[in-house]
């Protein structure tokens, strides 16, 4: 039977295997993919096939750099936790950053087609990590930098969250004891840009859109003659039942505590009128002004050169002002990764499967 190249994709997906060992083992099993497989697992080849199935939302971040220029920060990640914390397991994950460095490869893809070394790829010598260690494993991702300026890396929580921070300025001790501030910053208040200019117009408008909305869902926060107005027109076309106006009619002296005891059917109908009337609250200067505030606090939050300093000994001391303050430092931008975000991990009910085994003995 003719060995086509598209059979031996399919068993190396399958196994995780090398291209050649998948192809020989169709050869001598005649395009017998159960039997191809059987194979593969008493050569070793093939101990990722069972394990492939399993989450693995564990493991490391590390991040790396060479003479301040080059750098790297992979995730690669284990079932478990304790798997993780192996040595074995982090010795792999420090070659494999060692790897990248001296790689000119830009995707996961690429990277596992490299040579491990004279004998076999990086996912060959991924596959003999699992056989070896006896968890399902994956090189997630990861970034490769060349700066013309000065990278620095932050390694926090034993690995759980890795960064790189890049600046263009002289790679002297000051310049990397301000960049290693920063990079902690990063790591505990997760920014998802550099500065305000980092953000399209279509992200700043859908984020202004939803800060409307947001606080037109949230009446009893909008400015009082807005809400009134709501309000007067709640009651004029009876929108409110008999209840709730009489509730108003006894509370509005104080109405800072209305909300408290309308129903919650007429605090959602002055909602709907809100955004009914949407175009013409959002021409009020007053509203405006709030939601600018609203979203200038949100920007603040998610732009690292807007956030404030977490060692600021007033309290008050931003980013952007703290490097102002140290001097000769432009920051151009950063990697952060942690650890199994975005992976939807197995929850495991240890007594429950303890007690499905003993019920089946």
């Amino acid at each position: 039977m003719e060995i086509t190249a598209k059979m031996v994709k399919e068993l190396r997906e399958m196994t995780g295997a090398g291209v050649m060992a998948c192809k020989n083992a169709l050869v001598e099993t005649d395009g017998d993919f159960d039997a191809a497989i059987e194979i593969l697992r008493k050569k070793g080849e093939a101990t990722a096939v069972k394990k492939a199935s399993r989450i693995a939302a564990e493991g490391t971040v590390l991040a790396v750099v060479k003479e301040d220029k080059t750098a790297a920060i992979v995730e690669v990640n284990s079932e478990t936790d304790f798997v993780a914390k192996n040595d074995k397991f982090r010795t792999f994950v420090a070659a494999v950053a060692d790897h990248i460095l001296d790689l000119n490869v830009n995707t996961v893809e690429a990277l596992l087609e490299e040579k491990w070394d004279d004998t076999k790829t990086v996912k060959e010598e991924l596959v003999s990590q699992i056989a070896t260690i006896g968890e399902n494993m994956s090189i997630r991702r990861f970034v490769k930098l060349n700066s013309d300026g000065v990278v620095v890396p932050y390694i926090h929580a034993g690995g759980r969250i890795g960064v790189l921070v890049e600046a263009a300025a002289e790679a002297n001790d000051n310049v990397k004891e301000a960049l290693k501030n920063i990079a902690m910053q990063i790591a505990a208040l997760n920014p998802k840009y550099t500065s305000r200019n980092d953000i399209s117009a279509d992200e700043l408008a859908k984020l202004r859109e939803i800060t409307v909305d947001s606080a037109l869902n949230d009446t009893f926060t909008l400015p009082k003659p807005i809400l009134q107005k709501l309000i007067d027109k709640a009651v004029a076309d009876k929108v409110w039942s008999d209840e709730d106006i009489a509730i108003y009619e006894e509370k509005k002296s104080n109405m800072n505590y209305l909300p408290n005891f309308l129903s919650n059917e007429a605090k959602a109908s002055l909602a709907e009128l809100a955004l009914a009337d949407k175009a013409e609250i959002a021409e009020n200067k007053i509203f405006a002004g709030l939601v600018e505030g609203r979203v200038s606090k949100q920007l603040k939050e998610i732009c690292l050169l807007d956030q404030t300093y977490v060692k600021a000994e007033d309290g008050k001391q931003s980013v952007s002002q703290y490097i102002a303050q140290v001097g000769g430092i432009e920051i151009k931008g950063f990697v952060r990764y942690e650890t199994g975000e975005g992976i939807e991990k197995k929850n495991e009910d240890f007594a429950a499967e303890v007690a499905k085994q003993m019920a089946g003995n």
